[in-house]
């Protein structure tokens, strides 16, 4: 196959900033329900409760169909995947435009769109930025998972100024146009499941690749066999910590801080900080990546994030929180990117997407109970530290699981690419 290549840039670097900005589009969206929550529940006349249960089912219908759309990369191209999702997106955004009623909105804004977000979310992205990356593979997905982080950043104070300027439903019909105008294009024209011969091995810059183990160069003959695998489990443990710590965090960690003195903007800011600093620290973790053992530092990600929720229940000062959150977001968009980029090096990239998607569904029980345990633990012991002391075990615990990853996997047979 002819490598494609334009003078030294190679193609596979446009998929990952459209991948990126499509993670963007769709992570933004489905953590920036921040800003729709009381025009929602004014305009729509429920109550806050019953809207926080409608997007409860949300996050939990988002997890489900991230495996199912993992599943359907086996049988589809990523484009037609993403295509479907946008269908769904747009159908679902028009729908729940149109209702007035707590069921309709929970059929269309809670299940439709969630499902249609799970199919252009980083479980579809993830497999066909593997297949073009070998030598650069966790560089890769490390800039795709900046998107995430830009997402969080972006799409939250977006949301807030056009709701402010127009409605809550005029605002979700711009989103459809953005869906539509961005990933449409996207998927027709950049998106592609077939990369060249030998993917990044070359030299494209005069300089051959960094030393790695030697990775999974064939698929596996059916997704099935790595349930029965150590290495699978261990990673969705890692993931499971993962999706725990980062929903108690989102859910509780500006009143945690509150409830311990700190004023609202010092706290907000101090979350944001996270993010913020996440947005760049992928750029250099991508590169680190691609030259030390990737489970060594997935280990060491879990292990400083586990300490960072320790201290942050601790803090007292201003300068101890903005410290500890700067060092958190350091490695806080790691352990996704990194754990895709493994399961790719052990199980190859033909079964990725589901592979990864269950993965992923794994982290978002981790953060039902993170957001769930948040709350039921100050209000039974009156006080932060179990849940946050809770995220220091299970992150640790992650660490160590992590650190004993094979770095490579031996098969018996040879099966078809």
């Amino acid at each position: 196959m002819r490598s494609r290549r334009i003078g030294k840039w190679y193609f596979g670097w446009n998929i990952v900033v459209v991948s990126s900005i499509i993670t963007l589009l769709t992570v933004g969206t489905r953590l920036g329900i921040g800003p729709f929550l009381k025009p929602m529940a004014e305009d729509l006349q429920i109550s806050r409760t019953m809207l926080s249960a409608i997007v409860a089912v949300s996050m939990l219908v988002y997890g489900i169909g991230m495996p199912v759309a993992g599943r359907l990369l086996d049988r589809f191209s990523t484009r037609s995947v993403l295509l479907m999702g946008v269908g769904m997106v747009a159908v679902s955004i028009v729908w729940t435009v149109l209702t007035n009623d707590p069921v309709n909105f929970l059929l269309s804004y809670g299940i439709l769109l969630s499902l249609g977000l799970s199919f252009t979310s980083p479980v579809v992205l993830t497999p066909v930025t593997s297949r073009w990356f070998t030598r650069r593979r966790g560089q890769a997905l490390f800039y795709l998972a900046t998107g995430s982080m830009a997402g969080i950043a972006v799409m939250t104070p977006l949301f807030t100024l056009m709701i402010q300027m127009t409605d809550w439903r005029q605002t979700l019909i711009w989103l459809a146009v953005l869906f539509v105008a961005m990933i449409v294009p996207a998927a027709i024209f950049v998106i592609r499941d077939d990369p060249p011969a030998g993917t990044d091995e070359g030299t494209e810059q005069g300089k051959p690749g960094p030393s790695r183990p030697p990775m999974a160069e064939r698929a596996l003959h059916a997704w099935t066999e790595a349930l029965k695998t150590r290495p699978f489990w261990q990673i969705c443990i890692g993931l499971f910590a993962c999706g725990f710590s980062m929903n108690l965090l989102a859910s509780h960690g500006v009143p945690m801080l509150t409830d311990h003195g700190f004023a609202e903007v010092s706290a907000s800011f101090g979350i944001g900080l996270i993010g913020i600093v996440a947005m760049f620290s992928t750029v250099m973790l991508g590169v680190i990546s691609d030259r030390i053992p990737r489970k060594n530092m997935l280990s060491l990600i879990y292990l400083i994030r586990g300490l960072g929720f320790l201290s942050l229940v601790l803090v007292m000062t201003n300068w101890q929180l903005f410290l500890v959150s700067a060092i958190g977001g350091f490695v806080w968009a790691g352990s996704t990117a990194l754990s895709s980029a493994i399961l790719g090096d052990l199980y190859g990239v033909r079964h990725l997407g589901v592979l990864y998607g269950l993965g992923y569904f794994g982290h978002q029980i981790g953060g039902a109970l993170g957001s769930f345990l948040g709350g039921w633990g100050y209000e039974t012991f009156g006080t932060h530290l179990y849940s946050f002391g809770m995220a220091t075990v299970v992150l640790v615990l992650a660490s160590l699981v992590s650190f004993r990853l094979p770095l490579r996997m031996e098969w018996k047979r040879p099966v078809e690419v």
